[in-house]
């Protein structure tokens, strides 16, 4: 049975390719990587979100990676990716996180993390996957720790994110578990500071309420509806391990993550951070106009948090972040974190003293416009299939009446219509389906590329 990295970790549905068998088949793959470029000194990480038998998996590894002569470190309770990955920073330790991220319910997976604590990049993950099923020599006398990850990464976030700001907040926040492994965690975190704060779903279900662990406007209808209830107030979320975030304003609207991104890098650059942004190639061009307004740099890389982190940890960087709800900021991890984005928004309405709505208006005043997006994915049968409508796409010169003004072939293909109109098609890293992004300075023009754009 294959096993295979996505854009971050192997997901399978469980009790089919995800069983036992090839659990133990990875965890010995990533056993002898870790054993033959660090030695059996370097620990190992293990935790898992709130999914059905993520616990049970994590612990079988644990146990398999003590028999090989490991010293493990292994989760008392469901956490979050960012805080697995931030212990394995402080701890000099590589670590494997039981996930299967927004996927619905039926999936799990495995998630690989490095002692640098981000992603692991595609030349380690395919090292390996070169390692399934070939044996390596056993250390000596493993050792098995159950730890609570969650209190070093409290003294963390001590450094980075200005609590008593928050404190004074005029804004009521609600916040909603989701179901996810932020539940003892977020809600922790403001109960610590004395922040107020109201919720929804805050306990664990591994059938996530019947929908999906995603953080996206279809799955956070009740906490849409609570805000529009509730006067004065704003709703924050994150997906099932955490590590991503989604943000409802002060009028029940979805704050997109590129939003969110260009807001955190005015109040960065605020607080006195230096350097670059990144950004991936699916993100909005409202991130570009903004970055160029307040002279900032930005480095693009292909989809997937492993070439924004890299780029972190290779750069001088204030933010790096991506489009479909993750990002992270220097002096923390390069892993996207949706605890600490969650809060790094909580702290730039404080300090403004303004609504999320009007930092919203006040970026687009600065970019001089607004952007409008839509995605469409196209279910394939084959990935020759894919090669071929990605092919196909480089070679065009126009899409109805507008013509292409630059091409970028380092993710699928990228059009650029112009400086403030574009069109990306790309494969998936976790489904057989090809991606198909637009956006445009308006909405008159984003249905008629959507009409007019043919695979």
């Amino acid at each position: 049975m294959s096993i295979s990295f996505g854009t971050d970790g192997w997901r399978a549905v469980l009790g089919q390719e995800f069983n036992g068998e090839n659990v133990e088949r990875l965890t010995l793959a990533i056993g002898k990587y870790v054993s033959e470029n660090f030695g059996f000194d370097k620990p190992i990480l293990v935790g898992y979100d709130p999914r059905k038998s993520a616990d049970e998996y994590a612990a079988f590894c644990a146990n398999v990676l003590k028999a090989k002569g490991f010293t493990v470190y292994f989760s008392s309770r469901v956490v979050p990716t960012p805080i697995l990955a931030y212990n394995a920073l402080i701890k000099n330790a590589c670590a494997i996180m039981f996930t299967a991220s927004h996927n619905p319910p039926e999936y799990l997976g495995m998630k690989f993390i490095p002692d640098y604590a981000g992603p692991a990049t595609s030349e380690i993950t395919d090292k390996i996957l070169a390692n399934l099923d070939k044996p390596f020599k056993s250390g000596e006398n493993g050792v098995f720790h159950k730890i609570d990850f969650g209190n070093k990464y409290y003294e963390h976030l001590n450094t980075i994110i200005d609590f008593d700001k928050i404190k004074t907040l005029k804004t009521n926040i609600i916040y909603d578990g989701l179901y996810s492994a932020s539940i003892g965690y977020f809600d922790k975190i403001l109960e610590n500071h004395n922040i107020p704060f109201q919720t929804l779903h805050l306990y664990h279900d591994f059938n996530f309420g019947g929908g999906m662990p995603d953080p996206k406007p279809r799955f956070l209808k009740d906490l849409i509806t609570k805000v529009k209830n509730t006067p004065n107030s704003i709703g924050v979320a994150n997906d099932g391990d955490a590590d991503r975030f989604g943000i409802i304003n002060e009028n029940g609207e979805y704050v997109s993550p590129n939003e969110v991104i260009a807001i955190l890098l005015k109040y960065l650059l605020k607080k006195g951070y230096k350097g670059s942004i990144v950004k991936t190639v699916g993100s909005s061009i409202l991130i570009d106009i903004v970055a160029q307004k307040l002279g900032v740099d930005v480095i693009e890389t292909p989809v997937g948090f492993k070439h924004v982190g890299e780029a972190m940890r290779n750069n001088e960087v204030i933010i790096g972040g991506e489009e479909s709800g993750g990002l992270s900021i220097q002096g923390h991890i390069p892993e996207k974190d949706g605890l600490i984005a969650n809060l790094l928004v909580l702290e730039a309405m404080a300090d403004s003293g303004k609504k999320l709505v009007e930092l919203q208006e006040e970026l687009y005043e600065l970019a001089e416009t607004k952007f409008y997006t839509d995605r469409i994915d196209l279910k394939l049968d084959s990935q020759d299939e894919i090669k071929s409508i990605i092919q196909k796409v480089q070679t065009y010169k126009t899409v109805g009446k507008y013509n292409v003004t630059f091409a970028d072939t380092r993710d699928g293909v990228k059009l650029m219509l112009g400086n403030k109109t574009k069109i990306l098609v790309r494969p998936s890293g976790t489904e057989p389906l090809l991606r198909i992004y637009f956006e445009a300075n308006s909405e008159e023009k984003l249905e008629y590329l959507k009409e007019e754009f043919i695979v």
